[in-house]
């Protein structure tokens, strides 16, 4: 039997030993071992090829896992696309103010899979709350805040700072979703310039408290609030 290593060698040994994975990510190393594995004179050197091809498996699964993973993801944000690209084209179809907020918080959010969806907009000339006139359906679409409202409502949260804040659901929810705000476990919230000074917040509530968190993308729902904001201005256009 072979006498271990002597000094140098037996530290080199030790730090083989202590840390295997040195010699096992070393492809140099493993290959000039693979080709010692039976020379001149009938010495033999463990062989270690099935430890290499193990660790060779191991990262070809983890590749594959990731793999797995980046399509998932990229097919989840095609879809996520188009449910974005239909609702879009759904409100540029509308005609009436009425038939845009049916649109906005009753069949957008099916559309995008959200349970809730409401507009708030910034007034002084009325009541805080779900805006008088609307009945049904859209009784509580719109929503009045008061000025200042917008910001006060973000800054009970985190991503107050952010185009799109996504967030777990506040206490003071009821502000925005009335009665149903208990059932609301998370909620993103876009700010809108109605331009003039106005302001009004975009919000889609959902149950689900993983629907909305912070470390998501927002790039769709900035699109989105996008298109909203800009529809807004031509139906509260003076002469709209």
């Amino acid at each position: 039997m072979a006498e271990p290593l002597e000094k140098p060698g037996r530290d080199l040994r030790a730090e083989i030993l202590a840390d295997p994975a040195v010699v096992l990510e070393d492809r140099a190393v493993m290959q000039a071992l693979i080709e010692a594995n039976a020379p001149p004179g009938g010495r033999k050197v463990v062989d270690l090829r099935g430890a290499l091809v193990s660790r060779l498996e191991a990262r070809l699964d983890k590749l594959e896992t990731t793999h797995r993973s980046v399509i998932a993801a990229a097919y989840e944000n095609l879809a996520g696309a188009a449910q974005i690209q239909r609702a879009v084209l759904l409100l540029l179809e509308q005609n009436r103010f009425v038939d845009f907020l049916r649109a906005l918080t009753v069949e957008t959010p099916d559309m995008v899979a959200v349970d809730l969806a409401r507009l708030c907009i910034e007034t002084d000339e009325a009541e805080p709350g779900p805006a008088p006139g609307l009945t049904g359906e859209l009784g509580e679409a719109l929503v009045i805040l008061p000025p200042g409202g917008v910001s006060a409502y973000l800054a009970l949260g985190p991503g107050a700072g952010r185009r799109v804040a996504l967030r777990a659901a506040t206490a003071e929810a009821e502000a925005i979703f009335g009665d149903a705000a208990g059932a609301i476990r998370s909620e993103a919230l876009a700010p809108l310039d109605l331009g003039d000074g106005r302001r009004g917040l975009l919000v889609f509530g959902a149950e689900d408290p993983r629907r909305f968190t912070p470390d998501q993308g927002t790039d769709l729902l900035e699109f989105f609030s996008g298109v909203v904001e800009r529809a807004l201005r031509r139906w509260l256009a003076p002469d709209a």
